[in-house]
């Protein structure tokens, strides 16, 4: 699902609350952005139609919204979209970039070092089951290869 930036902001609002509806809305975001009620009415409809928003309740005349989708289902598409995008794809130009360029305290480079150590372990074993189901292979292989013994 692409979003706008104007979209995405909107779900920004509707992830942090359970229910809005579209006065709500424009009365938290419409006047900071200097955008009309209507504007904000056309976005809601618009990631309705798109699946993002979905209707909760209605009171008299007033429709209440909450988020389809959690913000999860955004950021991996657009973050992938960005690499490409900004970095030309290269993962390593982001990293190298956040780690020379972005300012980190000792808890941001202790979680880094969490996520790092989970990542090996997790090539370790997948290199480690990759190789048995190698060996294993090339074992069939050699038995079929092998002269039977009478």
């Amino acid at each position: 699902m692409r979003l706008s930036e104007f979209e995405l902001e909107v779900m920004q609002l509707f992830w942090s609350q359970p229910r809005l509806s579209a006065p709500e809305a424009h009365a938290q975001l419409g006047e900071d952005k200097g955008v009309t009620y209507s504007t904000i009415k056309t976005i809601i409809d618009r990631l309705e139609k798109k699946g993002a928003l979905q209707r909760q309740a209605k009171q008299g005349r007033t429709i209440y919204y909450q988020a389809n989708i959690q913000p999860q289902a955004i950021q991996k598409p657009m973050l992938r979209s960005f690499i490409e995008k900004v970095f030309g794809g290269k993962r390593d130009s982001l990293l190298v970039h956040l780690m020379e360029d972005e300012p980190l305290n000792a808890d941001d480079i202790a979680y880094l070092e969490q996520i790092l150590e989970k990542k090996k372990k997790q090539l370790s074993d997948t290199s480690h089951s990759k190789s048995a189901s190698k060996v294993k292979g090339v074992s069939k292989e050699k038995s079929r290869l092998k002269p039977k013994e009478s």
